[in-house]
């Protein structure tokens, strides 16, 4: 996780949004097409905390899941998604500007 949290300190906890903008940047990274199991192991979560973001983040619309080969799906990020990482790493580079 050290490309996707690189101001951390070793085993400090992430932050809720931490991890939000982890599984959306990981979606990212992956052509924005990922498997859920990919997914959970790229985002360092358990798979109950994995389950919990994911039902979060689609009902929130920053994600979809789109059904894939019969009974398997893949993530995708909606543009509501693509928006809100973009945000959340300018105002990440906002605050380090100024040092906070």
């Amino acid at each position: 996780m050290d490309s996707h949290s690189n101001n951390m300190k070793p085993f400090q906890k992430r932050s809720r949004l931490e991890i939000i903008r982890d599984i959306l940047k990981v979606i990212r990274e992956s052509n924005n097409t990922i498997s859920p199991t990919k997914l959970q192991r790229l985002s360092n979560l358990s798979f109950q905390m994995f389950e919990e973001y994911i039902g979060d983040l689609e009902e929130k619309g920053l994600i979809v899941a789109i059904p894939y080969k019969e009974k398997r799906k893949i993530y995708s990020l909606t543009d509501k998604g693509r928006n809100f990482l973009d945000k959340y790493e300018d105002f990440v580079a906002f605050l380090a500007d100024f040092g906070l």
